[in-house]
């Protein structure tokens, strides 16, 4: 299955909605780790170190740093803006 870029980053932010917990303020916020590890996001993205950076590019995520490493960066939060 194909997905151009803007699919693939609607796609993540479900997946992150679905995976993460609402803060306090409203934002929804799920750890690296957990998103890396959970075998529907593994199944689904070919690349998710790039399409999370694609959907920083876009400012609808956050996340300190520019690139995510497994196990190094499991307790990173990633926010929806």
């Amino acid at each position: 299955m194909t997905m151009n870029v803007d699919e693939e980053v609607s796609r993540l932010i479900e997946e992150i909605t679905r995976l993460g917990t609402k803060r306090p303020d409203g934002k929804i916020v799920v750890k690296y780790g957990v998103l890396f590890n959970d075998d529907i996001v593994a199944n689904t993205f070919e690349a998710l170190l790039g399409t999370l950076k694609a959907a920083k590019r876009k400012k609808l995520i956050t996340y300190d740093g520019e690139i995510l490493l497994q196990r190094v960066h499991d307790n990173v939060d990633i926010i929806i803006l």
